[in-house]
């Protein structure tokens, strides 16, 4: 209960300081760093007037993905005719990606009536659509413009928003430009309040230089930096952004641009705009992880106090109802908590319940915000699923199964460690009394093989021969009664404590705790050319500490011995199929590992 009562605690503190304290917090830090109101736009065009000539202004332009937008693209191009811009160094393309209805006909018709603009126009038709990422990657990529605007058909740009870009351009450590969101007619009372909120979050955290990300509405970036984005990115309007910022340059909140969104959302399409961007979100914190560290200062922190908690927050808001049910009955407060949540929850579900009715903007908000989150989570619950069966499914394996076994796996060996680290300071101990050389023992292993690649990592294991065992030979099996192998690493070996540092490796992701042996690079390829189907035996499938193979068989000491365990390999892959035989393989060739260790009988 003292577990559950920590967890439920710390889930509670990260959903209050994800909505509450951290707003706070970045409004304060941004008092802090001096920052005062923006400029009226006014002011910010001729003062950069005053500094360069119209010749001197970087070329834009301005890309516009389109998909089925025939009722926008009109008002759109009309919109950016309008544009103060010089006409030479501003140029418009719009791509229909495959569209199926009028929109290049619309307008080709739209740009023919603008003889007052003399901008150049482009309609760029391609027969398939191959997608907005696609898109993009090709024709920024191909652009030849200083600067690339990005913009939706349905939003309009204030006529100034690209002369005060240009102004922040100016600078060579700014990268990235994004303006200001704001909805023509939202769809709801709670809809308006989270832009509202969210545009308040943007600024401060551009006034901590540390602005995350852009909307798709309208941003702009030097196009030199851009790189290609994978084909699967689902929040391109993040990860183009983050990827400039990650290269060292800066990105800058324009609250004077202004992108107003014409289109009206339904309820439904709403609901799976959240649910694509809560599999995004996810996405981009697998992808750009690297952005925690705390070399990105700022940014870091605003990453993983907005981005990073966004994608946790549904699961952390579940944990804390679950924990106050579970302690409810122990604690007067966690009653008192657990009927808090239950009527916030209930308030959140009755515009759900009674739409007819007409509720308080506070309860619209807690709608908004409560079904947001619940849509965010069942996208990262379908990413997740997505991912591990792209990555992991083959025809044995079960993807519910990976799960289970990766879940069972880290909460096994982070116990396991915990229980066994006091063997470490008397084995390291032993080690070294007996021979020269590090504790520690790392080699290169083969580990789990996907579609498009094999994994290679590090394995760790307490050295048991030698400093100098292969110094003269290279790579070579090892043999009964080995005179390289060390009297301490001997008995390392009988025992099998040799293996205890690779529940690291369990932890880190790179083993199972059952699973079929990594094997070394060098002797991989002879193996796989004399083995029939000896690759397979890790497709999918990570090796393990164990498996049904090492506790049946003795150590590898030649090619006859890896044919014999091949079939016990193939035999715990058929296991994965269902949960219940892969529950029962893991438990008996823990238990029989245990015997092994128990009564020496390891090699």
């Amino acid at each position: 209960m003292t577990i559950v009562t920590y967890l439920t605690l710390i889930s509670m503190f990260l959903v209050v300081y994800h909505h509450a304290l951290y707003p706070l917090l970045l409004k304060l830090l941004s008092q802090l760093a001096g920052k005062t109101e923006p400029q009226e736009p006014v002011a910010v065009v001729r003062k950069y007037h005053r500094s360069l000539n119209d010749e001197q202004l970087p070329s834009i332009e301005l890309l516009i993905p389109a998909y089925n937008e025939q009722d926008y693209v009109a008002a759109k191009l009309i919109n950016l005719a309008t544009l103060d811009y010089p006409d030479e160094r501003l140029s418009i393309k719009v791509v229909c990606d495959g569209c199926s209805d009028a929109t290049a006909t619309v307008a080709r018709e739209t740009i023919a009536q603008l003889a007052f603009c003399n901008f150049s126009f482009e309609v760029c038709e391609q027969p398939q659509n191959s997608g907005k990422v696609a898109v993009l990657n090709q024709h920024i990529a191909q652009s030849g413009a200083d600067i690339v605007a990005l913009s939706d058909v349905s939003a309009l740009i204030s006529v100034d928003a690209l002369l005060i870009a240009a102004s922040h351009f100016a600078q060579d450590d700014v990268g990235v430009v994004c303006g200001y969101y704001h909805l023509l007619s939202p769809g709801s009372v709670g809809e308006q309040a989270y832009w509202n909120y969210q545009r308040q979050v943007k600024r401060c955290e551009a006034d901590m230089g540390a602005p995350l990300g852009a909307h798709g509405a309208f941003y702009l970036i030097k196009q030199r930096l851009f790189r290609a984005m994978p084909e699967d990115t689902i929040n391109d309007d993040f990860v183009i952004p983050m990827d400039i910022v990650a290269q060292g340059y800066r990105a800058v909140y324009e609250p004077n641009i202004r992108a107003l969104e014409l289109e009206h959302a339904a309820d439904s399409q709403d609901r799976s705009r959240r649910k694509r961007i809560g599999a995004g979100n996810l996405q981009q914190l697998i992808r750009l992880r690297h952005m925690l560290l705390p070399r990105f200062k700022g940014v870091a922190f605003t990453f993983f106090s907005g981005k990073a908690l966004r994608v946790t927050i549904p699961f952390l808001m579940l944990s804390s109802l679950l924990g106050s049910l579970l302690l409810a009955s122990h604690s007067l407060v966690f009653m008192a908590l657990l009927a808090l949540q239950l009527s916030a929850y209930l308030l959140a579900a009755l515009p759900r319940m009674l739409p007819m009715l007409k509720f308080p903007g506070p309860i619209g908000s807690l709608n908004y915000l409560v079904e947001g989150h619940f849509s965010s989570m069942l996208g990262c619950i379908d990413y997740g699923y997505k991912k591990i069966k792209k990555h992991y499914f083959t025809h044995l394996l079960n993807p519910w199964v990976v799960v289970l076994k990766r879940g069972f796996d880290m909460f096994a060996a982070s116990l396991l460690l915990l229980l066994v680290s006091p063997l470490f300071p008397l084995i390291a101990l032993a080690i070294k009394l007996d021979s020269k050389g590090p504790v520690f023992y790392q080699q290169t292993r083969v580990g789990l093989i996907a579609e498009d690649r094999a994994v290679l990592f590090s394995i760790i294991k307490f050295r048991s021969m030698r400093a100098d065992a292969e110094q003269a030979s290279g790579a070579v099996w090892a043999t009964k009664q080995d005179s390289r192998i060390t009297r301490v690493g001997r008995w390392l070996r009988k025992t099998r404590l040799d293996e205890l540092p690779q529940l690291w490796n369990v932890i880190r992701g790179d083993m199972s705790l059952v699973g079929p042996r990594p094997e070394r690079p060098a002797f991989y390829q002879t193996l796989e050319q004399a083995i029939p189907f000896y690759s397979e035996r890790t497709v999918g499938l990570k090796p393990g500490i164990t498996g049904l193979a090492q506790v049946n068989l003795q150590y590898d000491s030649s090619i006859e011995d890896v044919k014999q365990k091949l079939a016990y390999d193939h035999r715990y892959a058929l296991s994965l199929s269902q949960c219940s035989s892969w529950l029962y393989q893991d438990l008996s060739v823990l238990l029989k590992t245990l015997w092994v260790v128990v009564a020496g009988k390891g090699q």
